[in-house]
């Protein structure tokens, strides 16, 4: 099942996809949520409902005429309020490389453990323009991934239990201005002002059942489901990147373990994967200057539009738009 967030009557308004078109949740059921976070938080009383409203209108009980196309709506991020967001670390494919590129060796813990870091949840945003300031066009960076959402509330969650936890996958796409980023890190601190201007999800939010036929083994020594979807990375229709879910070394499973050690869980808590190998302009401009020193480095710039493609996922656009505005923290150092 695709779940949809979008804007109606300056409201969030939530819907299921079906061949093309958004059925509201009170088409399907007049008892369902009409918001996601509503929906996540009576996630597994609402969940086997919503989906008998699906099979209903796959059978024709419930009229094509209710719905609406979805190329008529504004597309919300799927989690419009998400609670939390935290991002993972888990292709060792590109931390190996942005190491190597950066002449550092891999670093060993990245095999012990999984982590993450907290990011603005209140900057979270779905398909259509993100709005940057100057600063943050000093080396502005896409990031390839994928997220889940936590659809029940868990604390201390063992990793062979945590894909009970997972309430569906979506594109992700972790803004970076690089500049800020490093400035900060050098400091010793996870990246802040490099990465909280904006996150984006969407274009709607997958159920795991409907991804069963493309779960793969995780890594040897790993625990939790992987999923085989191929992933790509278009930059104004031209492919800069491609990878593969199925490359992740930890496991959402894994990460979620970890999270919730001594600290809560609740629904609407997003948790992304960290970048795919290949699925960021600072890895690929780092490998290609090795290549070729001649190499010209690539940056996102005012107007371009990018789009992540995920098998299953569906594609996730974005649009830079400058803000007017001339203010520069980088300026005042």
């Amino acid at each position: 099942m695709k779940l949809v967030s979008y804007l109606k009557e300056d409201n969030d308004q939530l819907a299921v996809l079906v061949n093309g078109l958004l059925y509201d949740m009170e088409n399907l059921h007049p008892d369902l949520p009409n918001s996601m976070s509503m929906f996540l938080n009576y996630w597994e009383d609402a969940l086997p409902v919503a989906q008998g409203g699906v099979q209903m209108i796959e059978e024709g009980k419930i009229a094509q005429g209710k719905g609406i196309p979805v190329d008529s709506v504004q597309l919300l991020a799927p989690i419009p309020f998400p609670t939390s967001c935290r991002d993972g670390y888990a292709f060792r494919q590109h931390v190996a490389a942005a190491r190597r590129n950066r002449k550092a060796e891999m670093i060993p813990e990245f095999d012990q453990y999984p982590i993450f870091y907290f990011t603005n949840h209140h900057s979270i945003k779905g398909p259509g323009e993100v709005s940057c300031m100057p600063d943050h066009f000093e080396k502005l960076d896409f990031e390839l991934e994928v997220a889940v959402v936590i659809c029940k509330h868990g604390r201390n969650i063992k990793a062979e239990e945590a894909d009970e936890y997972i309430g569906g996958l979506m594109i992700m796409n972790d803004f970076s201005a690089r500049r800020l980023q490093m400035e900060e890190m050098l400091l010793n601190l996870g990246p802040a002002k490099g990465k909280d201007f904006a996150t984006t999800i969407g274009p709607w939010l997958v159920t795991p059942d409907e991804l069963e036929p493309f779960e793969v083994p995780c890594k040897e020594g790993h625990t939790g489901k992987n999923w085989n979807l191929k992933m790509i990375c278009k930059v104004n229709d031209v492919q800069v990147s491609e990878g593969n879910l199925s490359d992740m070394d930890w496991t959402f499973a894994e990460i979620i373990e970890r999270a919730s050690y001594g600290v809560d869980l609740f629904p609407g808590d997003i948790i992304g994967s960290g970048t795919v190998g290949t699925g960021c302009f600072l890895e690929l401009n780092g490998t290609g200057k090795l290549q070729d020193p001649g190499y010209q480095e690539q940056w996102l710039q005012n107007g371009d539009v990018i789009e992540l493609e995920i098998d299953e996922l569906g594609v996730l656009s974005n649009t830079i738009v400058a803000e007017e505005s001339d203010w520069s923290i980088l300026k005042k150092v």
